[in-house]
């Protein structure tokens, strides 16, 4: 890449030992389309590039966390009335939860991968999306009771509080936008550790608001989503 290069993808690049174009095509297959591993690995070999599958994996767990952050940074701002949920996750043979929610015109809020469903987890959700996002006005929550008492307890702290909805109909905006996560993890058939899903479940996610529109764009011309995902490496 002719770009110069984002100061930490440089630093990440002095430990791998391949063309950076070729690990950023690798990493944005996998975290875009339904694909394993091996079917990489025998899509490169097809194009004269020999790369071993846990070659490709490990390029996707040391890259995705850089791009992540960088893709936070010009991340465009969400809507105030937020439609939260979780679903499930396979990560070593056990379900894991992943918390999501989306704001009323369907744009990505934000994403955590906790290890229990509780009002613990629920709070931390919402304090991580309150700091990347800003406050909302309203959120809407199925009829979980542990979601309803995590803004309970964020409310009993503010002046201003957020107005809790439990409404299915309404949140059937988040249900629909986890097929596009759960359409992706399916072939993984499962995570090997917590680490490893909460790295790639966060490189799904960008990849998949990206695909939504929801990256800032510097010039006229919108780019391809996938000029956009290499832009995050500069």
């Amino acid at each position: 890449m002719k770009e110069k290069l984002n100061g930490a993808v440089a630093k990440v690049l002095k430990r791998l030992h391949y063309p950076l174009d070729v690990m950023l095509l690798c990493v944005r297959w996998y975290v875009a389309y339904p694909l394993s591993l091996r079917q990489l690995e025998e899509m490169m070999a097809e194009r004269g590039i020999p790369v071993d599958h846990s070659t490709v994996h490990r390029w996707a767990i040391k890259l995705l966390p850089v791009l992540e952050k960088a893709f936070r940074r010009c991340k465009r701002a969400v809507g105030r009335s937020w439609r939260m949920d979780e679903t499930y996750v396979r990560v070593r043979g056990e379900w894991r939860y992943l918390y999501r929610a989306v704001d009323k015109a369907g744009q990505t809020v934000d994403f955590l991968l906790r290890a229990h469903r509780d009002k613990a987890a629920a709070r931390r959700y919402f304090e991580k999306s309150i700091d990347q996002n800003g406050e909302p006005e309203t959120v809407t929550v199925d009829k979980s009771g542990a979601n309803r008492a995590a803004l309970q307890a964020l409310n009993a702290e503010r002046e201003t509080p957020i107005q809790i909805r439990q409404n299915k109909y309404l949140n059937n905006l988040i249900e629909q936008d986890h097929r596009a996560i759960k359409r992706r993890t399916r072939p993984m058939l499962g995570f090997k550790n917590f680490r490893c899903a909460r790295i790639l479940l966060g490189g799904i996610e960008v990849m998949h608001m990206i695909k939504k529109g929801q990256m800032k764009s510097a010039g006229k011309i919108c780019p391809s989503v996938a000029q956009q995902f290499y832009s995050l490496a500069t």
